[in-house]
């Protein structure tokens, strides 16, 4: 089992990362779900996920986004994941784990880091989960 870090890793190189170890049979567990960067320009990111969570359809079926952090990164894995519905891309999403926080039985345990930000980014360019996730409570 591998267990990686969260803390100012980037969205999209975690999950990335996490899909492509799932789909060779390792079970992976995300913790502090929170802290993921996601980059970009900040007012952008909140507009998008805004409307992508105001879109539903007439008889309130769907899409439903998730609002809570680890939701929110296990949805990136989904995504870059081949046919999460059946097949191998199902066995491997099963197979991933997203933790706000770090749980005590992970605590003791070696923690990859994967996807951490760099130093030139700017904090116009870039939101965390948790920033966004608040928004959409709101």
């Amino acid at each position: 089992m591998k267990i990686l870090e969260g803390r100012d890793a980037i969205l999209g190189r975690i999950a990335s990362y996490a899909a492509k170890e799932a789909l060779q049979g390792e079970d992976i567990s995300i913790v502090n779900c929170e802290q993921i960067i996601i980059t970009g320009n900040k007012k952008n990111i909140e507009e998008y996920l805004e409307s992508k969570r105001k879109r539903v359809g007439s008889t309130q079926k769907g899409p439903k986004v998730s609002r809570t952090n680890e939701k929110i990164v296990k949805r990136a894995i989904r995504g870059m994941l081949p046919n999460y519905r059946t097949g191998r891309g199902r066995v491997a999403l099963k197979k991933i784990k997203c933790y706000v926080g770090v749980p005590k039985e992970f605590e003791a345990g070696k923690k990859l880091i994967v996807g951490e930000k760099s130093a030139f980014q700017s904090k116009n360019k870039m939101v965390r989960i948790k920033e966004v996730s608040k928004k959409w409570l709101k």
